[in-house]
């Protein structure tokens, strides 16, 4: 099986990717450190809370290292995914630089957070092989990636503005939206990125 290490950044919210993670037929473990996920094929960095307090977590833990030179796939969620880009303009802080871009609020927006059931436009790229077209998402957030590169988007959203609702570069995926609450649609994109793991790909679906 599929050894997947999910990091505990101190605001993710666990329990639920790991339990999304393992129904798609995944070995998911929880680890603070580095060194607990040296098994580990692929790494998931979860969503929820703000990109400082996730950030100084990283940097105390060793974790910050780890994710800018490691090979191995990293699947980021909401958060998590906000934290590739260079810099976040939440709590004015310096991110991960694995995807060139900032962090800022969504412009526009009729209501903050965005928060509940909003559909995606993805493009061919193989995290949503199988994705029903017209799939809904969940999304939890105010602040979105504004990627320099657009050929890193593989997906976007409109709220108040189109925004990216998921990157791609190198090793890295993200997506803004929690897949682990996005009920079958979610779960078909955790399976993809699951099953690409397993074959050895180091583009992490």
């Amino acid at each position: 099986m599929t050894s997947i290490a999910v990091i505990d950044h101190g605001a993710g919210n666990l329990v639920s990717i790991t339990q999304a993670l393992a129904r798609v037929g995944a070995t998911p473990f929880i680890v603070a450190t580095p060194s607990e996920a040296a098994i580990a094929s692929a790494l998931v960095l979860p969503g929820v809370g703000t990109t400082g307090a996730a950030m100084a977590t990283l940097n105390d833990t060793g974790w910050t290292a780890e994710l800018r030179s490691t090979e191995r796939p990293i699947l980021g969620i909401c958060v998590g995914m906000q934290l590739f880009a260079d810099w976040s303009e939440e709590d004015q802080t310096d991110t991960l630089g694995l995807v060139p871009g900032v962090v800022e609020p969504i412009r526009a927006a009729p209501q903050l957070p965005h928060m509940g059931w909003n559909d995606i436009a993805p493009t061919d790229d193989p995290l949503f092989a199988g994705v029903p077209t017209g799939s809904l998402m969940y999304f939890v957030h105010s602040f979105v990636v504004a990627p320099t590169d657009t050929a890193t988007v593989i997906a976007t959203t409109e709220y108040g503005t189109v925004f990216p609702s998921a990157l791609r570069r190198n090793n890295v995926v993200g997506v803004q939206f929690h897949p682990e609450r996005s009920g079958s649609a979610g779960a078909i994109l955790l399976d993809n990125f699951v099953r690409a793991v397993a074959k050895g790909a180091n583009r992490a679906a």
